[in-house]
């Protein structure tokens, strides 16, 4: 049932698109994740994205819905979370982290960090910078400590290739995320189908005493004929 409204990667209907808030990214999907608790969908696969280049990461994506924007769990150490991360090179470039962290708050708390990291072609520090931009989302140390059953951990990276100005920064769309909305997700809930074997111009029984109830429920309208006062028994 958690992946009904996805077939093949693509939303079952057209113009659904995954544009999550940060704070659905971490509060939800990544939190989830950490925490191994059930998800909605499987949107987001496990991918490690320092091992390749940017061009070959949109291959790896679960989500296949034309959007110019790819997801991922990237495996990470606990150890050291707020540590610059080396190794971030690939075997044509290197990502390197470019302005000031955002802080992503939820209900007036402090709960992860957005980091942005944009893809350099050769080797530091005389890459060329190229279009390649990655977001990458990681869970504050407090909130993981909420996450009492959490073994393993991750960050969850954003995906997409800059062109134009693009929205401004933190501009987000939709309602605010509210975390106790989605807690039915836990929860494992039965699929009854029905067979769908009733035609349209099919005959109905209906009981003499229920059409009569519903006959009379009719309010009169001036200039319209009472045909039926009474059901003939």
């Amino acid at each position: 049932m958690a992946d009904s409204c996805l077939k093949g990667g693509k939303f079952s209907a057209p113009g659904f698109r995954f544009h999550p808030t940060d704070e659905e990214l971490v509060m939800y999907y990544l939190k989830r994740k950490i925490c191994k608790r059930k998800l909605r969908v499987n949107a987001i696969g496990v991918v490690d994205v320092y091992k390749l280049d940017p061009e070959e990461l949109p291959g790896q994506s679960v989500l296949n819905t034309g959007d110019r924007q790819w997801f991922y769990f990237t495996p990470r150490s606990r150890k050291y979370p707020n540590a610059a991360r080396s190794g971030r090179c690939t075997a044509t470039g290197y990502w390197k982290a470019t302005g000031k962290d955002r802080v992503i708050s939820y209900n007036s708390r402090s709960v992860g960090l957005k980091k942005t990291l944009v893809f350099y072609r050769g080797r530091t520090p005389n890459g060329q910078r190229t279009d390649w931009v990655m977001h990458e989302y990681t869970m504050d140390e407090d909130e993981l400590g909420r996450c009492k059953n959490a073994k393993e951990y991750y960050a969850l990276y954003k995906l997409f290739k800059k062109s134009g100005a693009g929205p401004k920064n933190g501009e987000e769309y939709g309602a605010p995320f509210q975390e106790e909305e989605w807690a039915d997700d836990d929860i494992d809930v039965p699929v009854v189908r029905y067979e769908d074997n009733v035609s349209l111009f099919d005959p109905v029984n209906v009981q003499l005493d229920d059409l009569e109830e519903i006959l009379s429920g009719i309010p009169y309208a001036p200039g319209v004929p009472q045909t039926f006062t009474s059901i003939p028994q």
